[in-house]
């Protein structure tokens, strides 16, 4: 990438969310109170149905909460991972990643500066060889590699994932994983996770938040205990076993 990103601030206070729906009012997200330092990993996780996607994308701005205030540091910034790749299938992996300058996103307005952010995207993510290939001739994981690519191509602050691998088998899944962590190391963006994986939340965050069934109501919120430096072996390890039940811990009494 041609800069070090710097992350956003996140600050959520009292957001709630509340749908209309044929029975009346259903409230999806209880008032919620959370802050998210610049630079920050945080994965979120809960059952099936507690909210984690509604308050992602409250954050992200595709939804508005019932009522609180958000601040995330302007919407100019921000870029979200969709569970599914979501390329247009006509176009070239790197026409896909170049997609957002096409949107007025990323403030590159010269064709050189440009091609420079794809190329550098692409090979942040391993998949400069395959620049000028279609979605259809690639694998999942390189789908969600291109998507992932054109979420960074404009250096963004604040990084939006919503259960981004959870299609994916296991191996590439954990490859992904610890290809992201790289990449966040490197550059500091921040990140806001959605996951059902206790396993990949702890291995991807520093710090794990975990909510209740709905409505939603956050029951844990704390650092994850393992090195900065991390690889798949980690997962064989002792304390990644530890950090691992302290969340399912958390996320079983909170479905209880």
């Amino acid at each position: 990438m041609p800069e070090t990103a710097v992350g956003a601030r996140v600050t959520l206070r009292s957001i709630a969310r509340t749908y209309a729906s044929s029975s009346g009012q259903v409230q999806a997200l209880a008032p919620t109170d959370l802050n998210i330092e610049p630079g920050e990993f945080v994965a979120i996780i809960g059952p099936s149905g507690c909210g984690k996607s509604t308050l992602l994308r409250i954050i992200a701005g595709l939804d508005s909460a019932s009522g609180g205030t958000l601040d995330s540091g302007g919407n100019d910034r921000i870029a979200f991972v969709f569970q599914d790749a979501q390329l247009l299938p006509w176009r070239t992996v790197a026409a896909n990643v170049a997609l957002p300058f096409e949107l007025g996103h990323g403030g590159i307005e010269s064709a050189d500066a440009r091609k420079k952010a794809v190329a550098d995207a692409l090979a942040a993510v391993e998949l400069s060889d395959a620049a000028h290939r279609y979605p259809a001739e690639l694998s999942g994981g390189m789908r969600m590699r291109a998507s992932i690519a054109r979420a960074l191509v404009t250096r963004p602050r604040l990084l939006l994932m919503d259960e981004p691998f959870a299609a994916l088998d296991e191996l590439t899944r954990n490859r992904l994983d610890e290809r992201l962590r790289e990449l966040w190391a490197r550059d500091r963006f921040t990140v806001v996770f959605v996951t059902h994986s206790i396993g990949e939340a702890a291995f991807l965050a520093e710090r794990a938040v975990v909510m209740s069934k709905r409505p939603g109501r956050i029951v844990h919120d704390a650092r994850i205990d393992l090195p900065e430096a991390r690889t798949t072996l980690l997962r064989g390890e002792a304390s990644f076993a530890a950090a691992s039940a302290v969340l399912l811990r958390a996320l079983t009494e909170g479905a209880a």
